[in-house]
Formats: structure tokens, C-alpha cells, sequence
């Protein structure tokens, strides 16, 4: 199943074109976050690491939306490769 995550920094700013094209890839499901990479605290993040599953496939659209250093996107990339899900990037 593809499932998308989508992050944005302020809440002021808006998840709708990050929806759409994670819509458009045919994601079944998306994770929605507002609030700076920089925090720890992203519980959305957590709860998709937390569902994904093996043959799963998370979808962002651009790499900065799901991780706030090459060390994190590391990390990241470990744990889905740890239950054999995967990651793609749409940019």
C-alpha cells in the first residue's frame, strides 16, 4: 500500500498541493503535519512509522518534508527497511 506524509513547517501554511500530488501517486492514506522538521515531536511521523508494514510504500514529495537531516533520513530509512517497507520521493 502506498502511504504519503506530508509536512509542512507553519500552521499557517497549507498541506493542500503536498495532498494533491500524494492523492495523484495513489496514496490510500497520508499522515498530515504542521509544525517544524526541527522538532522532535512529530507524532504523525510516529504513527505512520508505527502502521507501516512490510511491502508498504511511503510516499513524500520531496525528502525535506519527512526528515530534518541526512542522519534522520537515515534513520528513517532504517526503520522502514527494518519491517521491508519502502520510500519514494515524488521530487
Amino acid at each position: 500500500m502506498l502511504t504519503g506524509y506530508a509536512r509542512v513547517s507553519t500552521d499557517d501554511q497549507d498541506l493542500r498541493l503536498q495532498r494533491g500530488l500524494l492523492t495523484e501517486a495513489g496514496c490510500r492514506r497520508i499522515f498530515e503535519e504542521k509544525g517544524s522538521g526541527a522538532h522532535r515531536d512529530r507524532p504523525e511521523l510516529a504513527r505512520l512509522l508505527d502502521q507501516i508494514r512490510a511491502d508498504d510504500v511511503v510516499v513524500v514529495t520531496r525528502l525535506d518534508r519527512l526528515a530534518r537531516s541526512t542522519k534522520d533520513l537515515l534513520d528513517i530509512a532504517e526503520t522502514l527497511n527494518d519491517v521491508g517497507a519502502g520510500l519514494r520521493s515524488l521530487g
